[in-house]
């Protein structure tokens, strides 16, 4: 079905069939002069046709409340969950395709998300849309989460011939490290998600979904399916994560192996996505070959700069030259650009050349047990005991000028548990002169701490040939336990942040065996918000399969000083 409307020539549910036939559909939105433009394509579970305003009410009306230019412009009759408005893109000579991954919305087949076939399915639909009579054989991949992912793992694994430039905003590379299993701690998120965002746009509901605003059809396709059909269709993702709980094979094919990422790239991380997704960004900027690669970072909430002013202009900017060819200065821009944070939500633009910085000072603080201090210099041996569960133990200074902490971290902990196991959850915290804790609206969390780390103390062998001091590489594949009341090393990456903080202020290390809480008041959206859990954003840890109490629920000590000095480096940025 084709028709024009709000200045656009668009068609609805446009086949694109797989080898093995199965067909998926797409929405395709033009110019209506024929012509061949570049285009944007999007590959995902999230149903094309779902309005963003009926599905996503909450994250559509705070976007709009923080960045209203995004009501300008556009009817905002075409938008969309985590992709882009057609109405931004068409009038400026884009072709816009937006296509439903096997067993969502419109396309048949079994649901499983992020699977390997996926990556296959979408490396089709790259080459069917640079093939299109209306294309102009350069196609680019744009979107947020889910829509980030899979653009590393296509370009990595097939390198489409017709894939011109990529934008990840806000995506993982690593299925086991980023999403799944936080220092070998498997993340309870999937669990969360699936309900929410995948089964309620399942092929087959049918009726029982919700209509999309622009055709009055079902988002999720023109059949309905009794519930033991869909049940069928589909995997469940936490189950499947409880049966890898190791960096097997399964979760290799899940992952971008980045070295072979060649194509312009422009990763686009969040300070604040601690649980999920910065990670990726930074190890994408880091480890593609790409010679041509940008890194962005920013804050606030996962979605919102994505569609403000700020990312629209960002995102062109970068597709104008890589997809159409025009020389507008992009290629002159600096690889990194930093949304330098500061207290108070405030964020001042500042553009490096490299990641990490190359003027960093990576600092050494230790752990006193005896004062709870981080001091410069190990002291005597000692020793703290905290319960495994509880609020654990924090260490803190205070800072005797501005000091600006900018790239990833690490802490090497050296420690002993009641139990055969322990995890190690590590947040690095700042408060203010009355001891009020400073936190920002994160990507799926409007308490987020400065930054979280964890590790599984079975888990703790290292990789040294991927490990610096600055990001410790775990294998994660294989279970050490640990003998009770015997000590040992642990190193825990701690994921890249960025904070200004002022002097008179206290920066403080916090060493627990559970989730970090934020323990001040919540505003309506903290209270309500589906991934809200004071802090983690979704991102929780408490599965009792993967963390039985009686091995999980012990005391752990923390040794310090003399040959087991406990620390954590940070990145100390000096002024230019």
């Amino acid at each position: 079905m084709s028709e024009i409307r709000d200045g656009m020539r668009i068609e609805w549910h446009v086949p694109i069939t797989m080898d093995d036939g199965i067909v998926l559909r797409a929405d395709v939105y033009r110019p209506i002069p024929d012509g061949r433009y570049p285009v944007i394509l999007s590959h995902g579970v999230y149903a094309k046709g779902l309005s963003y305003q009926e599905g996503y009410p909450m994250q559509w009306q705070k976007m709009v409340l923080d960045h209203p230019e995004i009501l300008e412009g556009s009817t905002n009759k075409y938008q969309a969950w985590e992709v882009t408005d057609p109405e931004r893109w068409v009038p400026h000579g884009y072709a816009i395709v937006r296509v439903d991954s096997r067993g969502s919305g419109w396309s048949p087949g079994y649901l499983d998300p992020l699977c390997p076939r996926e990556d296959d399915d979408l490396a089709a639909c790259i080459e069917w849309a640079g093939t299109q009579p209306w294309s102009n054989g350069k196609v680019g991949m744009l979107g947020i989460s889910y829509y980030a992912v899979n653009q590393w793992r296509v370009a990595a694994k097939h390198q489409p011939r017709h894939l011109g430039a990529i934008i990840p905003w806000e995506g993982f590379n690593d299925f086991y490290r980023d999403p799944a299993y936080h220092g070998g701690i498997l993340s309870e998120f999937m669990k969360r998600w699936a309900p929410i965002q995948a089964l309620t746009v399942q092929h087959g509901l049918g009726i029982r979904a919700k209509k999309n605003p622009n055709t009055g059809e079902s988002v999720a396709g023109p059949e309905t399916l009794p519930d033991d059909d869909l049940a069928k269709n589909r995997t469940d993702p936490h189950v499947d994560l409880l049966a890898h709980s190791l960096c097997d094979d399964w979760h290799k094919e899940r992952s971008a192996d980045l070295s072979q990422v060649t194509v312009p790239l422009l990763s686009c991380a969040n300070w604040g996505g601690q649980g999920i997704h910065p990670r990726g960004n930074f190890n994408g900027f880091l480890q593609a070959s790409s010679p041509q690669k940008w890194l962005e970072v920013h804050g606030e909430s996962h979605w919102a700069l994505f569609s403000s002013g700020y990312g629209l202009a960002l995102q062109k900017k970068f597709f104008d030259h890589f997809l159409k060819g025009l020389d507008n200065g992009w290629d002159k821009t600096p690889p990194v650009t930093l949304n330098v944070r500061h207290p108070g939500e405030k964020f001042v633009l500042r553009h490096e050349h490299e990641w990490p910085l190359a003027r960093t000072q990576w600092t050494t603080f230790y752990l006193d047990p005896a004062t709870r201090a981080l001091t410069g210099a190990p002291g005597a041996r000692g020793t703290v005991e905290y319960d495994a569960l509880g609020q654990g133990v924090t260490f803190s200074m205070t800072m005797d000028r501005e000091t600006e902490i900018t790239g990833p971290l690490a802490a090497k902990l050296f420690v002993s548990s009641s139990t055969a196991d322990a995890d190690l959850f590590l947040i690095l915290r700042v408060f203010d002169p009355n001891g009020r804790e400073l936190t920002f609206f994160g990507s799926t969390d409007p308490h987020t701490p400065i930054a979280n780390g964890w590790l599984r103390a079975s888990h703790r062998r290292l990789d040294p040939k991927k490990s610096t001091p600055w990001q410790p590489y775990h294998p994660h594949d294989r279970v050490e336990p640990l003998t009770p009341g015997h000590v040992y090393e642990c190193d825990v990456e701690i994921l890249p942040t960025c904070i200004v903080v002022p002097a008179g202020w206290r920066v403080a290390l916090t060493v627990r065996g559970k989730d970090y809480e934020y323990e001040g008041d919540l505003d309506a959206f903290g209270k309500s918000f589906h991934y809200s859990t004071r802090g983690t954003g979704g991102m929780t840890h408490n599965d009792p399969i993967s963390r039985p109490r009686d091995v999980f629920g012990g005391a752990v000590t923390l040794h310090t000083g003399g040959d087991r000095a406990s620390y954590v480096l940070l990145p100390i940025i000096p002024a230019r």
